[in-house]
């Protein structure tokens, strides 16, 4: 059996055995609490642990630079494009697909599948490019959701300073990014993992085995299998998934240099699920709006977000299996081309045929009408 096979059967063992925890970690509190762990001891560690033994160039530090573009892209591509689908533009649903769809979660989604697969050199580059992309969902998203709470309560002239502020500083003490600066300063004075003392080296190595385990069961306990918002949902996450195998397909024809690994981290790393940080924001818009006596617009619609994020990491779980598994396949340009139209046309099958059938029952009423 191929050797990439066998590896997405173990990992898939894995999701197994958390979906069949789920009756003994049903408290959302103990999955906030493995959730927690994950994000704050495990994941830190083996990015710490990646970055100190790979070769980091600095000519990578452009990969951040990427990713945000990455975000922007997808941003200003679906701000004109949902409205094809049948989402009505400033709507509350529109700005909650708006505000999730550009973001990006690759600790919980794709980093642990980079270690297995691809090991520590394309790790440290997901985690640098995740700098960009920090950025993005801390920072830009919060300012793009307070822009729209305040159009839509244009009677409230209070500003938000104080929690621009709070944000950025969650951006520089959050310990994935403080991990990233050590790692960082460390490697520019010539520190690698080997020159750590043996006992601090361990200690980090072991906690960092904890990662890929502990994300999987994770998922397996979180997948939510509610089929009526799977379906809802699922043509737009394609859709988005669609877009973004082609923006790297276009990297790829300018690129075609990157090696292997390089190129399946172009591919993997903007598939990654959805972020929690644009949820986080629009809680907090919605909290604002609760605390004001006055009946207002809502500005986001905060179930939908709740079905989009379960949905999300399922799906893209899936997507990084398929790609791990048939790795040199999904490094041609061709393929991604290919597979991200087929993935458009699926998402779009559905919103196409409606209007199909609405244009057929137009002309069919007139004549009626007519008729009478």
């Amino acid at each position: 059996m191929n050797l990439a096979v066998q590896k997405t059967l173990s990992l898939l063992l894995l999701l197994v055995i958390g979906f069949l925890l789920r009756k003994k970690l049903k408290d959302p509190a103990q999955q906030k609490g493995l959730k927690t762990l994950i994000l704050t001891v495990a994941l830190p560690a083996i990015i710490f642990v990646a970055l100190l033994k790979a070769e980091v160039q600095w000519d990578l530090l452009a990969l951040p630079i990427m990713a945000i573009s990455f975000n922007f892209i997808l941003y200003f591509i679906l701000k004109y494009t949902l409205p094809l689908f049948g989402i009505e533009k400033d709507s509350s649903s529109y700005r909650t697909y708006l505000l999730l769809f550009p973001s990006l979660a690759p600790g919980l989604s794709c980093f642990p599948f980079l270690i297995e697969y691809l090991g520590d050199d394309a790790l440290a580059w997901g985690a640098l490019a995740d700098i960009g992309n920090k950025i993005f969902v801390l920072v830009i998203a919060y300012m793009i959701a307070m822009s729209w709470y305040f159009k839509i309560n244009n009677d409230i002239k209070t500003g938000n300073r104080d929690k621009i502020k709070s944000l950025l500083l969650s951006l520089v003490n959050e310990p994935i990014n403080m991990v990233i600066i050590l790692a960082l300063i460390l490697i520019s004075v010539g520190i690698h993992l080997e020159n750590l003392p043996v006992f601090i080296g361990t200690a980090i190595g072991t906690l960092s085995n904890l990662m890929t385990p502990l994300v999987l069961i994770f998922i397996g306990i979180a997948v939510v299998f509610n089929w009526k918002q799977i379906r809802k949902i699922a043509g737009l996450l394609m859709i988005r998934s669609g877009l973004t195998f082609l923006l790297s397909g276009f990297v790829l024809i300018f690129a075609p240099q990157l090696s292997y690994a390089a190129i399946l981290v172009l591919v993997v790393f903007p598939q990654s699920a959805i972020s929690f940080w644009p949820f986080a924001h629009m809680a907090s818009v919605t909290a604002l709006e609760q605390e004001n006596e006055k009946k207002r617009n809502k500005t986001f619609d905060m179930e939908l977000a709740v079905n989009i994020l379960a949905c999300s990491l399922p799906f893209t779980t899936v997507i990084m299996l398929t790609v791990f598994s048939f790795g040199e396949i999904f490094t041609s340009s061709t393929t991604l081309f290919s597979v991200g139209f087929v993935f458009l046309g699926l998402g779009l099958f559905k919103p196409l045929l409606k209007w199909f059938k609405l244009i057929e029952y137009e002309p069919a009423l007139e004549k009626e009408t007519h008729s009478s």
